[in-house]
This record gives structure tokens, sequence and C-alpha cells, in this order.
């Protein structure tokens, strides 16, 4: 068996431990147990600072402070990478490096895919510092494979869209990656609550999602995904007109509590809401220019994996008037039309993962043929604590659990289709087992 490449495992927003530097010792601010929103919420005079830095830098509301990424959350991903490190290495005593990239997920998109192009770099020279790779000769052309969940696929997306031909990178994996969006991203910045890391709503929640560039990179941009709103709304939510009012007065009172200019404070809270909106518009016309082409890649290189089989938010109806959009947050837009035979084939494509709808987790560059849908029911057997696990919190944030997608991602990047066996899945609605073109042989999926 060759030597497999380094990897590294990129995760979802929220889900890297934040911890404050400034105190000594440094504290945790956000964790599996701890939210200190006054410690993790970013001030709102930050676009300023934005324009004198290059790497897009927000800071925090209470200062003095250093907050700063930590761990990723070990019950989401520590099974992921334990089970790659064991199945990726040849020996025993010659291992696979797999690191799991822990980035401070409140911050833009490009700030976070920087920083990712710098850790790949510190990938690539500690491995040439490992015996086995140098004598195997990897160092010459070094490169790594990548892991995304959730956002962490966008991460990967807009970094090699950046890295272009520079991008040493063999094969990636990503798994229900909102590429198009997700409706609870909407949900969480206009009410706080929603199926994006910690679920339940508060004021405080509300509060800090509003000033979290990195949840507008997730707002929905797909075909449909404004059912209908009044005569006058705009159809993109990246445009501040179609949304609710309330937004603009919740942060205009939070710039009144904690901003620093004199200008007027209603002003400010619009500019903000704009930059913020106009700023993640950019990043998703950017990656939507993506091609695999351009870091070197092919479709047989990039393992997309969607999550559907649950009820999911695959729609947003807008009510109200012009002047004053109302957003309804109907329950009958949650629907799971998967493989209903009671349905048209086209309507099994409203579906999703609990989070990101179907349609909200299609890449631009990949063609629908080749990416591979799992459900809930996909869980082997004997994963009884993961299937009781996902009924409580949800398929998506519990999806990098599932023992068949570790073997899977194996698959993929070893390219041994004689080990690790027992992985299916299935191909996108509308799309025919004949045309079905995963990056490696499926089989059928097993009757339980």
């Amino acid at each position: 068996m060759p030597l497999a490449n380094p990897v590294v495992v990129v995760p979802g927003i929220t889900a890297t431990y934040l911890r404050d530097e400034y105190a000594l010792p440094p504290e945790v601010v956000w964790s599996v147990m701890t939210r200190d929103y006054r410690r993790a919420t970013l001030h709102p005079d930050n676009p300023d600072i934005m324009k004198d830095s290059p790497r897009g830098a927000w800071y925090e509301l209470a200062q003095p402070a250093r907050v700063r990424a930590d761990q990723v959350f070990e019950v989401a991903y520590r099974e992921l990478i334990e089970e790659l490190r064991y199945n990726l290495r040849e020996r025993e005593d010659r291992p696979a490096p797999v690191y799991p990239f822990g980035y401070d997920w409140r911050q833009p998109l490009d700030s976070i895919e920087a920083a990712l192009a710098e850790f790949i770099d510190e990938v690539i020279q500690r491995t040439k510092l490992m015996r086995h790779y140098v004598a195997e000769g990897w160092a010459h052309s070094p490169r790594v494979d990548l892991v995304g969940h959730s956002m962490g696929g966008m991460v990967i997306t807009g970094c090699l869209q950046r890295l272009g031909r520079k991008a040493r990178v063999g094969k990636v994996a990503t798994l229900a990656t909102p590429y198009r969006g997700s409706f609870e991203a909407v949900l969480k910045i206009a009410a706080g609550t929603a199926n994006l890391g910690q679920p339940d709503a508060s004021s405080r929640d509300r509060e800090a999602a509003r000033l979290t560039p990195a949840l507008y990179h997730l707002l929905p941009r797909f075909k449909g995904a404004i059912s209908q709103s009044p005569a006058g709304v705009p159809g993109s939510l990246y445009d501040p007109a179609a949304w609710q009012p309330g937004v603009v007065r919740t942060l205009t009172e939070f710039v009144r509590l904690h901003g620093l200019e004199s200008k007027d404070r209603a002003e400010q809270a619009r500019e903000l809401f704009k930059s913020l909106l106009g700023a993640a518009e950019a990043h998703r016309d950017r990656i939507e220019s993506f091609k695999l082409s351009d870091a070197g890649l092919k479709p047989e290189d990039w393992l997309c994996v969607v999550g559907v089989g649950s009820k999911t938010r695959v729609r947003l109806r807008i009510g109200g008037t012009a002047a004053t959009p109302d957003f309804d947050l109907a329950s009958d837009d949650r629907v799971n039309h998967w493989r209903d035979a009671k349905r048209p084939a086209a309507e099994w494509r409203l579906t999703g993962d609990g989070t990101v709808p179907f349609e909200g987790a299609l890449p631009a560059f990949l063609p629908e043929r080749c990416v591979v849908c799992v459900t809930p029911d996909d869980y082997s057997y004997w994963e009884v604590g993961d299937r009781v696990l996902s009924a409580a919190s949800g398929f998506h944030g519990i999806l990098p659990n599932m023992d068949m997608l570790h073997r899977l991602i194996v698959r993929h990047f070893t390219g041994r289709a004689d080990r690790h066996g027992n992985t299916w899945g299935w191909p996108a609605p509308g799309i025919a087992r004949a045309d079905w073109s995963p990056p490696l042989p499926l089989e059928a999926r097993p009757k339980k």
C-alpha cells in the first residue's frame, strides 16, 4: 500500500473552541459547554479595521482581549480523525498524519481561507520530517488531502480557488457542505435560532449572529430559494431590502450601546448590514466561479457527500410589504420528499440533511451525476448510538460520525477498492444508476 497523503480535517461553523489568550492562564470562551457571548461577540466598528488589514480581522466587543481558535469539537470529529489515522496508515510504525484544523469561525471566510493555506504549508513541512515519507520520496512532490464538513467545505473551496495551481492538494472529500447556502443561516440572523451549532434561541444569540461575518456566507442562493415575496422586495437575500426591518433596528441599538463613531447610529447600522451582505455575496460569486482544473483537480479527485432523507427547510416565503418585509417561517416549508413514491420524482429534490437543503448542497464545479447522497437510514445497524444522536441533534451535525463514510473517505484517498469495502450511496434525484459517476465504485446498499 503506497503512503497516504497527510490529511487536514476542516470542521464546520461554531465547531472550534475559542479561547482568550489575554487572560493568564488563557480562558475558554466558547466550547461544547461554554458560551460566553460577552467575550465572543465581535465589535460593530470592525469594518474600518478591515480596510487596513489584508486578512480582514475582526476584533471582539469586550477589550482588552485576544480571542483565538483552540481545538475542534471532539464529540463531532474525534471518531472521524481517529478512524482516518488508523486506516490510512500502512503499518503501525508508519503513521499517516491527520490534522484537525481549528479556526476562528466568526471571521470572514477570506481570512479563514488564508489561515488554511498557511496550515497546509505547515503540514507539508512537518511531514517532510517523517522518516518513512522522506524514504518514499513523498517530499519531491508533496500533496495533502482535505476533508471538510459543512462550512469547512466552503473554506476548502475558497482556499483552492485562491491558490489555483499553487495548491498542493491531491484529493478532497466534503460532507454536507452548503455550497449554495442554508436557510438556517437566515433563521440564526433573524431570530437567533437554527440548526447551526448551538440550537437554542436567545437575544444574545441573535446579537452575536448578526455580528458574525462567516454566518452571512451561508445565506442561500439557488433557484426557488425564495418561493414568494411582495412586489418590490428583492429576490436575493444579499440585498438589505429583502430583510425584516427588525434586523437593522437591533443593529442600530447595538451600535448605540457599543459603537465608537459619532455619526448617525442608524446610518452606521445600515452600512454595517450592507457591508456584511455585500462581502458574503462577493465570496459566493468567487467560489461559484471555481473550476476543478484551476487547482489541477478532476471530478474523480473530489468526493462530494450530500445528506438527504431528513426534514429540512427548502424554501423561504416573504410576506408583509415592500416597506416592511416579514419572513414567513412556516413549518410546511420544512419537508422531506426523498424517494417519496406518492410524489413526482421532481419533488424528491425537496429534501436535505436537516440543516442544508439538497439544492443548497450542490457545488457549481461538479456535475450532479458525481454527487453521492446518504441518508440517516444508511447508518449501519450496529451504529445505534449514532442513530439516536442523529435523531436528537440532527443528521447534519452527526454525519461525520457515520462509519460507512469513514470507509468511503479512506477508499477515496487511497484509491484502493479492495480495502475498507462495504460502502454505498445514492445518486442525486433525477440521476439514473447507469448515469451515476461517483469518484469511486460503490456497492449496492446492504439490506438491513
